[in-house]
């Protein structure tokens, strides 16, 4: 028998073990759709094939094909891996080029929901639908956090509409109504001074658990000159004194503001100076140097550190002026610092947080305290379990819970420790909160905005109800027209993203937002990689457009200059529908790096190879 002939044989006999197999895969996929025939039904009818088609993802997704992938490929037909957004055609066309190769007579099979032709523009339509239009040269979306300063400065939503800006994002947990009103009125005024079309996104706030307010240890303020290599001052403080009952506010050249009694300051001429005691003992004196109104600016040559109620005296040479006292002074309130063992007590947010205590010999009294803003915490906690602060920076294990305070032992800081301050997020990746998606504050904000936006966003997604709860939220105010964004920033919320994404299909138009600040401490770091790919995947079997979210290009947006792994991350963000920047004072110069990126991104690659492993998100139950 010649090579040819045994290459040829050795072919029919790879396709028709291959038939057996892509036969037993579609017999399990199309089972699985039969489970979620009542969730699928509850589905808007325009997006009922994304949601079977979803179905039969997760059905190809809980069988580990990776061992037909080569035996595939060795017969130069699809691998599988491009099959999220029309899996049963991807199986039939596969399964028609193995009959051909077999030599066997086609059966015919039932057809998918999607043909291969329809996958791609289904999730292409869905995307301009909730995202709006995007420039020809890039697939994905721009989306921008807006500053406080939109709300004031018409000419920043100009440059960024021109930089290439798709999506104004407003985020809820910042700013007020006014200043939300206002950026939207100052993007539309841009929209008609460019030509330019924009969405707006406003982003709810949620139940964010947070740190509480910590004990303030006193009122004080310090300055100093600016010194140079040697200590030689190259410019000194700039100090704003002013009256303690009608302060006038300081010019930006001032440092610090002194208020000072009101009186002692009547007399004051250039030149003149005012004595402060400063909190070490000594009088340090500043020569007061241009009158502003009633105020004074003045300068300083000394490093000083001045305590609420000191005293201050106005001299001219040695002639004493006026007499009176500093104050009132901002509130001192210094972080935690943690190491490795401490021990810290989780409290509720009526309290004041605080370090540990010791008494004189330096023997603990009381471990130290830091308040949380979610009671729900003290119910849903269990010993054993983790728990993350500050974007996981410092992480800890529950030793002990009560009904009004949580043990935590730290596990996890740096060497030298780490500085734990008021209103940073924790994440317990581990604990079921049972908490409403929908704040009272978010409702609230609802109200406001719907009227004057395009889509919301609903934030710490868990549950499939969550989204039903958007959606009844959305009815009751006439608002159904908005789109939803579902952010994915909890493990429950990973772990639940099929039923999610099939709630979420029947009030379309909808988006997911993969917020990888919260999801990498709740996942872990180490997943987050593994994680935002299978996100990924879901949402192209749902023909759902994805949102890539949190700190993308984040140096450059704050400070002028990208690191190159943010630069291979903007370029791997061209897999996602939209990508998200917040805000930085070099934001429009990002706007405008970030579209250039995603143009020559957009060339090379869309949206990838995978090998098929068994995915665990897949065995999920029918809802």
């Amino acid at each position: 028998m010649s090579p040819k002939s045994t290459s040829s044989n050795t072919a029919v006999e790879t396709a028709s073990q291959l038939i057996a197999a892509i036969n037993v895969l579609r017999e399990h996929v199309f089972a699985l759709e039969k489970t979620w025939e009542g969730s699928a039904a509850k589905v808007h009818p325009h997006r009922r094939v994304s949601a079977l088609n979803l179905v039969h993802y997760l059905a190809l997704r809980q069988i580990d094909i990776r061992e037909l992938q080569p035996q595939l490929a060795s017969l130069g037909l699809s691998r599988l891996g491009r099959s999220e957004a029309h899996t049963v055609s991807s199986l039939n066309a596969v399964l028609t080029a193995l009959y051909a190769l077999a030599g066997r007579a086609n059966p015919g099979f039932s057809p998918g929901p999607v043909t291969i032709s329809e996958g791609s523009a289904l999730l292409a339509k869905n995307a301009q639908e909730l995202l709006g239009t995007t420039s020809s040269s890039r697939q994905a979306r721009i989306m921008v956090t807006m500053p406080s300063e939109a709300a004031s400065k018409p000419a920043l939503l100009e440059d960024l509409l021109r930089a290439g800006m798709n999506v104004m994002r407003i985020n809820c947990a910042h700013d007020g109504r006014d200043e939300w009103l206002a950026m939207i009125t100052n993007l539309r005024a841009a929209e008609r001074a460019t030509g330019l079309n924009c969405r707006v996104y406003a982003d709810l706030a949620g139940p964010k658990l947070r740190t509480g307010k910590l004990r303030a240890e006193g009122r004080k303020i310090e300055f100093k000159p600016t010194r140079d290599t040697w200590g030689k001052i190259v410019e000194p403080a700039r100090i704003w004194v002013t009256p303690q009952d009608d302060p006038e506010p300081a010019p930006q050249a001032a440092q610090v503001t002194v208020p000072v009694t009101s009186g002692v300051m009547s007399e004051a001429q250039i030149g003149d100076s005012l004595a402060l005691q400063d909190s070490r003992g000594a009088q340090q004196k500043i020569r007061l140097t241009e009158p502003r109104g009633r105020s004074w600016l003045a300068e300083g040559q000394r490093h000083v550190y001045l305590r609420d109620g000191a005293e201050c005296v106005l001299r001219r040479g040695k002639e004493e002026l006026g007499v009176g006292c500093v104050g009132p002074l901002p509130e001192v309130v210094s972080p935690l610092l943690l190491h490795l063992g401490d021990k810290l007590w989780l409290t509720p947010e009526g309290n004041l947080g605080g370090p540990a205590r010791r008494d004189e010999h330096g023997e603990l009294i009381e471990y130290a305290s830091i308040p949380c803003t979610m009671d729900a915490v003290f119910q849903a906690a269990v010993q054993g379990q983790p728990i993350w602060f500050d974007d996981g920076k410092i992480g800890g294990v529950i030793l002990a819970v009560g009904p009004s305070r949580i043990l935590v032992e730290i596990t996890h800081a740096p060497t030298r420790g780490a500085r734990l301050r008021a209103a940073k997020g924790i994440n317990l990746p581990e604990t079921n909160l049972d908490v409403p998606s929908l704040s009272e504050k978010d409702l609230d904000d609802l109200k406001i905005l719907a009227p004057h936006v395009d889509m919301v966003g609903l934030s710490f997604v868990r549950r499939a109800q969550d989204v039903v709860d958007l959606h009844k939220a959305l009815a009751n105010l006439g608002a159904e027209r908005l789109g939803t964004v579902l952010k994915i920033e909890t493990r429950w919320g990973f772990e639940n993203l099929p039923h999610i994404l099939i709630a979420s299909l029947a009030h379309p138009p909808v988006g997911i937002m993969v917020a990888r600040g919260d999801l990498a401490v709740e996942v872990g770091f180490e997943r987050l990689a593994e994680v935002q790919e299978e996100i990924l995947w879901l949402c192209e079997a749902a023909h759902v457009p994805v949102i890539w979210a949190t700190q993308v290009l984040e140096s450059m947006a704050k400070r002028g200059q990208p690191s190159r792994a943010e630069v291979c991350d903007a370029a791997f963000a061209v897999r996602s529908e939209c990508v998200m920047l917040n805000k930085g004072p070099y934001i429009v110069e990002t706007v405008r790096f970030l579209g250039g990126v995603l143009s020559r991104m957009s060339t090379l690659h869309a949206k990838g190879r995978m090998m098929m492993r068994k995915l665990a998100v897949s065995d999920v139950g029918s809802a």
